[in-house]
């Protein structure tokens, strides 16, 4: 097996690919959002910049955000569980939808806010790779509005084989593929979208552009592993002394104790 040295999981690859390639972009989301590719009318990437000055910051998100028939659809990839990402994703929406609104514009107009998240790690406790959490009553199940969409796609949920036929389990299949042999299989189906991504992929990767941000996206993440486990072990040396000198004053007064009962 021949690793891929980056998969279509690599935040940068991800951001570039479908920025200079919309018309992939628009296949894939009209499949993520199961909805047939003619009826789109509106279609826009509204944050297709990469600058090489953010792309080192360590809070800088390589998400696609869109406008689709006048819905606001956000579209990114988490490869590390951080263990709150369904809170993050909450927050990105709410951020999202709380500013839609145009001045002088009411409430009514408020678009649909969908956030879609391609995760590389087991999110929910079910065994179906799809998810969509909307804003329903509890008892009743009805919706509050239309405006709330959390959808979460989860790759290790994925079937081992996938249909020729099966547009989504495709594109997912595409996200999933951490070898050659792999990207080979899905070539081998001869699915107009699946190899015209791939034929991207391999035009982008080549390129001294994507290499370039990369190398500078990789950098970001080494000095905030760095700094964090720095943090960490100052933290854990901050404590090991207290708990020395806690120790210690113990220790002196029972030492101090011990002299008073022998006087």
């Amino acid at each position: 097996m021949t690793k891929l040295e980056y998969t279509f999981k690599n935040d940068t690859l991800f951001k570039m690919l479908f920025v200079k390639y919309p018309d992939l972009l628009k296949r894939l989301v009209a499949v993520l959002l199961g909805i047939r590719l003619e009826s789109i009318g509106q279609f826009e990437i509204t944050n297709p910049e990469m600058p090489p000055e953010g792309i080192g910051d360590k809070f800088c998100r390589l998400d696609i955000n869109m406008t689709v028939d006048g819905r606001r659809v956000d579209l990114e990839i988490q490869v590390k569980d951080e263990h709150d990402f369904p809170e993050r994703s909450l927050f990105h929406w709410a951020r999202e939808y709380s500013t839609a609104l145009g001045e002088g514009e009411a409430y009514i107009d408020l678009p649909r806010v969908v956030i879609i998240s391609i995760v590389d790690f087991k999110l929910f406790d079910c065994a179906e790779f799809y998810s969509e959490y909307q804003a329903l009553e509890i008892n009743r199940h009805t919706p509050l509005t239309d405006r709330m969409s959390l959808i979460y796609f989860e790759l290790p949920k994925l079937p081992e084989v996938v249909s020729a036929n099966d547009g989504l389990q495709l594109w997912l299949k595409l996200f999933d593929a951490e070898t050659e042999e792999e990207l080979k299989q899905i070539e081998a189906l001869e699915v107009p979208d699946m190899q015209q991504a791939i034929k991207a992929y391999r035009s982008i990767t080549a390129t001294d552009e994507f290499r370039t941000l990369e190398r500078m996206r990789s950098d970001a993440r080494r000095n905030e592993a760095s700094a964090l486990g720095n943090a960490r072990r100052e933290e854990r040396e901050k404590w090991q002394g207290v708990v020395a000198d806690k120790d210690t004053r113990i220790a002196e007064l029972e030492a101090q104790l011990a002299k008073y009962k022998s006087e």
